[in-house]
């Protein structure tokens, strides 16, 4: 039979308990507690903040954290998950929108996703935010979770000695043959600074075999040179209102950085950049002024402004970057090297803090009713920590390492943290509307130590009364021979006080020092 606390005790038991509770502690005993019954698990600081409101392992999701937003696509107040999912193993990559811990729906991509984003299009009412899918060489558009426009990233110009090559071999294969194509397209493709066509770096995987019908299949079809998007983010147009119009700014595999219209999406700036773009970030508005950080596969991170087709500053780091986050206005970034930097717009470096695993993946937390912004790292050894400038604020530990974040708004919750897994499980956590954080990850409060009471004696008949003695005569007792701060004095201050009376200046100038009889200068 379990114990309940209504449970009735024997009177000897309840005795027991009184002389283990009282007098044991009084006399120095302490005996061992009994076993609990059901043990409680031990309280985190994680588990004081966050509410745990669903966790599928088996939820299928394989994505990361540019492929995850947050938003309002009907615009009823209910905020829908929208997932670019890669696909078990990088097969069959699919859009999925969740509300809820449910798919509400799922429709096939025709390419790996690389970004997702939402924006405002224009003014018109309704407002309801589209949502933009950046999939290989296009950007795909929906509104009201139906396709609305698809754009296409411009074709490239071929490298002209590619060009000549295929035309003499549809021309007149006899002049050049499947095997020598092969050895000169390779040379090309080492020495050339222009990158070879999709159609030729399939040519070079093929076998000897295959080579001459995959030339006679490509005779009447041109040679085309297409890029891809590597990253995607949106730029405020004219306003910097919540629900303001935003161009989308696209990263490009040929270093470039396009800036889109929202309403004609036709190019509105185009950038260069030494490497190719993998992650942005952007402040400010496209008709006044912005900046834009780019971090590249070369290991740095250029800036960029308004009007400015070069990059302004370059921020050089020891490693490749593995994410970036833009924090009121500076910028972190992780490293391979299992570490969070903070610089400036200029390049300063602020502040180093080392991770204990490597860095997964990186993404923002933004309390707004509490003006609070912050980092979040997700963490190879499945910890989720929070960094306010460098001061930990709070880890989230999961079952799994979590290879995407997303926080903010989801359902009717203002504060929700939604993260997905390696194992591809969904975890979504609710923070606490009493929640605080503070640096170091502890509870918000004054410490545990100041609640405890001190074992203070009992006062005592003569304590009390030569306290009210002293209240009631203290300039007597304070001026008495026999009081410690008068008797006390060093002779070196003695001789000091009676040998420079000049000295002293200001308020202590006309001051007398009261000694007692027989300790004045010279006196014994």
């Amino acid at each position: 039979m379990f114990y309940t606390p209504s449970s009735k005790l024997p009177t000897h038991l309840i005795l027991r308990n009184q002389l283990r509770q009282v007098f044991f502690p009084f006399l120095g005993i302490h005996l061992p507690r009994p076993p609990q019954l059901f043990p409680s698990s031990p309280s985190s600081e994680a588990s004081s903040k966050w509410l745990d409101a669903h966790y599928d392992p088996m939820a299928n999701i394989h994505t990361f954290s540019a492929c995850l937003q947050l938003a309002d696509l009907h615009g009823d107040g209910e905020y829908k998950l929208v997932v670019g999912d890669l696909g078990p193993g990088g097969q069959q990559p699919r859009l999925k929108v969740l509300k809820g811990p449910t798919v509400l729906s799922e429709s096939p991509l025709p390419a790996l996703p690389a970004a997702a984003a939402t924006f405002f299009m224009e003014q018109h009412e309704p407002r309801t935010p589209a949502l933009a899918l950046a999939s290989g060489p296009c950007v795909y558009v929906y509104k009201n979770l139906r396709p609305y426009f698809k754009f296409s990233l411009p074709q490239l110009p071929p490298n002209p000695l590619e060009q000549d090559l295929w035309n003499q071999a549809k021309e007149a294969q006899d002049r050049i043959d499947p095997l020598t194509l092969k050895e000169m397209l390779e040379g090309i493709r080492e020495k050339a600074e222009v990158p070879l066509s999709v159609q030729s770096l399939r040519f070079l995987q093929l076998e000897l075999s295959e080579m001459e019908a995959f030339v006679n299949q490509h005779k009447s079809k041109s040679i085309r040179r297409q890029t891809v998007i590597t990253t995607m983010t949106t730029l405020k147009k004219n306003l910097a209102d919540e629900d303001a119009v935003s161009c989308l700014v696209l990263g490009t595999e040929n270093k470039e950085l396009l800036v889109l219209d929202p309403e004609a999406f036709t190019v509105l700036a185009k950038m260069s950049l030494p490497s190719v773009p993998v992650f942005l970030e952007v402040s400010g508005q496209f008709d006044v002024e912005f900046r834009l950080a780019a971090a590249c596969r070369n290991g740095n991170i250029y800036m960029l402004r308004r009007d400015s087709k070069r990059p302004k500053y370059c921020i050089e780091l020891s490693a490749q970057p593995v994410g970036l986050v833009r924090v009121h206005k500076v910028l972190v970034v992780g490293s391979n090297q299992d570490s969070l930097h903070s610089f400036t717009h200029k390049g300063k470096r602020l502040w180093t803090v080392q991770m204990p695993a490597a860095i997964l993946t990186m993404n923002l937390l933004e309390q707004r009713s509490r003006g609070l912004q912050a980092v979040m790292a997700g963490l190879a050894n499945g910890e989720v920590r929070i960094y306010r400038d460098k001061a930990l604020l709070s880890i989230v530990r999961t079952p799994d390492a979590v290879t995407s974040l997303c926080f903010g708004r989801y359902g009717r919750e203002d504060h929700t943290l939604i993260m997905t897994t390696r194992g591809g499980g969904l975890i979504i956590k609710i923070l606490k509307r009493t929640a605080v954080f503070v640096e170091g990850g502890g509870e918000a409060g004054p410490p545990p130590a100041q609640a405890m009471k001190l074992n203070m004696p009992r006062k005592t008949r003569l304590y009390v009364d030569q306290t009210l003695r002293e209240r009631e005569a203290g300039t007597e007792h304070l001026n008495s021979p026999t009081h410690p701060g008068a008797a006390g004095l060093l002779p070196v201050q003695r001789g000091a006080l009676c040998s420079a009376p000049g000295l002293l200046q200001g308020p202590l100038a006309g001051a007398r020092a009261q000694l007692p009889p027989g300790d004045l200068c010279g006196e014994s």
